[in-house]
């Protein structure tokens, strides 16, 4: 048997994913969402850009102390400033990680920072030797990479490792690759970069295309050992590569993805919902694995299939991401079977002509109303005469005195 390929999870949530707009985080909902994070089995947790604000810095800080199975990394600019403020904040980690990063772009660095390429390299080189005599786990990330130039990126990355980087992060920051293209660029980094096998490559992708997941397992299968996500895909502008896709991607196809991570992916529904309570914002109820209609059903055809088998129409149960179960929902592409199996829940067994003439009027209501609720089921139960079942055990236990 083929053995799985691990792969390091580094969870962005509290610093990439943040950083979209309305999800700020107090410094202790930081450390009630790392706790969790810690549960659901990340193997890195970022926890701030400490640099950013003294609260952000006393929220890396606190769960640098408190979380301990798990790396904490902290974000740095390529500044001395940045890098040291990091190192402090990290101090009470059991694994600490300074993460640096500098764009490579062309347009970044003359319109952003306006300085030449040679200026970036050196000021790379210097900050991650700067950070590696802090911290024996350093990350640094070429800005933009993905639409830097090659033969540049490869230079600047060569260059970081040298200086000490252990882990080289390569980020499609504003999400404009696509599968093929980002996967040829690891394997271009891969064989390119002469110093690249005292790193591990890691990847970090934007949703702008909603590529994010795709692109990122198209790394990995190129060679990338380390995924950087976010809960709920959250993040700048259109998200980051959702965490619960990637591993539950991994999870129902390993025959075509065989990689292994530490998560517990019955952890990710109550993760995802806790995010969502500390944010007051929840994914979209057509999300992947985490939304409220994930595991629902409507349609007809689906409603019996899933009634008969939920493999027929669910590729991975819910039980298996923490969820609740599925939903059988009622409206007007809803079929006789998931009719008739509601009417029973109720205690209104219907079958026959006695089902079909509650189906009509079911039908009829339906398409007036968008959404069937139990006492619009009673009520047509009550009005098409049924007796229900419960009724002659209710007459019976009142007779013998119970």
């Amino acid at each position: 048997m083929e053995l799985k390929r691990p792969v390091t999870i580094f969870d962005t949530t509290l610093r990439d994913g943040e950083q979209s707009p309305g999800c700020s985080m107090r410094a202790g909902e930081k450390l009630r969402l790392a706790r969790q994070l810690e549960r659901l089995g990340v193997d890195v947790i970022e926890a701030g850009f400490p640099i950013s604000s003294e609260g952000d810095y006393n929220a890396v800080r606190q769960v640098a102390a408190e979380v301990r199975g798990c790396r904490i990394a902290a974000l740095a600019r390529c500044n001395p400033t940045d890098v040291l403020r990091a190192a402090r904040a990290l101090e009470p980690a059991a694994r600490p990680r300074i993460h640096t990063f500098l764009a490579t772009s062309d347009i970044h660095l003359q319109f952003k920072l306006k300085i030449t390429r040679q200026q970036a390299l050196e000021q790379a080189a210097k900050a991650v030797a700067l950070a590696r005599s802090w911290c024996d786990d350093v990350e640094f990330s070429p800005e933009d990479a993905t639409r830097s130039d090659v033969e540049y990126l490869c230079r600047v990355i060569e260059a970081v490792v040298e200086a000490g980087a252990t882990t080289i992060n390569i980020p499609d920051t504003v999400g404009y690759a696509v599968p093929r293209e980002f996967s040829r660029l690891i394997e271009t980094i891969r064989a390119r970069v002469k110093v690249i096998e005292k790193a591990a490559i890691s990847v970090h992708c934007h949703n702008d295309l909603g590529l994010a997941v795709a692109n990122s397992l198209a790394a990995v299968e190129a060679g990338a050992a380390q995924v950087e996500c976010t809960i709920n895909g959250i993040g700048e502008r259109a998200g980051n590569a959702a965490l619960e896709e990637l591993i539950m991607a991994m999870h129902v196809r390993p025959d075509a993805m065989p990689y292994a991570t530490r998560v517990n992916t019955a952890e990710l529904w109550p993760t995802s919902r806790m995010l969502s309570e500390i944010i007051s914002f929840s994914p979209q109820p057509n999300k992947a694995i985490v939304g409220s209609n994930a595991f629902a059903h409507e349609a007809g055809i689906h409603q019996h299939g899933v009634l008969s088998n939920p493999l027929c129409y669910e590729i991975m149960t819910p039980e298996s991401v923490g969820a609740p179960g599925n939903r059988i929902v009622l409206g007007k592409h809803s079929g006789r079977h998931a009719l008739a199996n509601r009417c029973a829940q109720l205690g209104w067994p219907v079958s026959g002509e006695r089902l079909n003439e509650v189906y009509a009027q079911f039908i009829e209501l339906a398409d007036r109303k968008k959404n069937i609720y139990e006492q619009d089921l009673l009520a047509i139960l009550g009005a098409a005469k049924i007796p229900t079942a419960e009724a002659p055990i209710a007459r019976a236990q009142s007779a013998s005195g119970d």
